[in-house]
């Protein structure tokens, strides 16, 4: 007499169970990241009288009286905003452009020169920046450099280009050299060659590293603290000179004023996304 068959496969049971776990596991990371964003969000966005009273997302009621009163009680905040949109997108720009240009020389160029360049560039971005700002305050008030957008874009560029190069040498090392060989065949320069051929294969690579200047360009507090005063204060300064106000801290400004500082650079990485994951992975399979 035969024994009978279970009710449920194990095999089918075992991967239903590692499922669900996945499944908790994605939940978990989930509710850690966007928790915090839901609160400040719903913080912004209450009256003040029940910010501090009320932990809970639901139950109260909501007012957009925060950001007018953001507006008449701190105007400059969105002038400095704009400031922190220019400089973080001049500097991406600028890492992007060397970062691709020097990844390619690191990619099909190599001698002691360029050796010597890559450790020297590794070994300045392991540096606490705090430690690199020290001995350019003198140099910079000597350019006369200081409380200006084109030092901020210079400094992030510097602190984040080491990082790009590396980004762009993997990606590059991954394109065949027959693509170059055939285009030098047909007459194409290296100009014409990284601009039609290697530019066009390397966009996920890019705006991998665009991702890591942006945020950081956007969120910087401690070479905008150093070196600007007045002209090219960035949004973290103000929000920072609103938990240290005299008069008190107003939580629904403050609040206010950290979503419109989190929400365009949320808005950004939401739109590069699926770039993201594909400059992340690529490389990954070998076909």
């Amino acid at each position: 007499m035969t024994p009978p068959k279970p009710l449920l496969n194990p095999r089918l049971l075992k991967k239903w169970g590692i499922g669900m776990l996945r499944m908790l596991a994605l939940a978990a990371v989930l509710l850690w990241s966007i928790y915090p964003i839901a609160l400040i969000v719903s913080m912004s966005l209450r009256a003040p009288r029940d910010i501090l009273s009320h932990g809970s997302l639901w139950g109260v009621s909501f007012t957009f009286q925060n950001y007018q009163n953001l507006w008449k009680r701190w105007p400059d905040f969105f002038t400095n905003l704009t400031n922190s949109l220019w400089v973080a997108l001049l500097a991406t720009a600028l890492t992007l452009v060397v970062s691709f240009l020097a990844g390619y020389a690191y990619s099909r160029r190599s001698g002691k020169a360029l050796t010597a360049s890559a450790f020297f560039m590794i070994m300045v971005r392991l540096l606490p920046p705090i430690v690199l700002t020290l001995p350019l305050f003198p140099a910079v008030n000597w350019l006369h450099l200081n409380d200006t957008k084109f030092l901020l874009v210079v400094l992030y560029c510097s602190f984040f280009v080491s990082l790009g190069v590396w980004i762009m040498k993997a990606f590059i090392d991954q394109l065949p050299r027959e693509l170059e060989e055939s285009a030098s065949m047909d007459g194409a320069g290296l100009w014409q060659t990284l601009r039609r051929i290697i530019l066009p294969l390397s966009y996920a690579g890019l705006i991998s590293t665009a991702v890591f200047v942006m945020v950081f360009a956007w969120n910087d507090f401690l070479f905008a603290f150093i070196f600007t005063t007045v002209d090219a204060k960035t949004a973290p300064l103000v929000i920072s000179e609103m938990v240290g106000a005299i008069d008190g801290v107003d939580w629904g400004i403050l609040f206010a004023a950290a979503t419109l500082q989190l929400l365009p650079i949320l808005a950004f990485v939401w739109m590069v996304q699926k770039y993201l994951i594909a400059g992340l992975t690529a490389g990954s399979v070998k076909g």
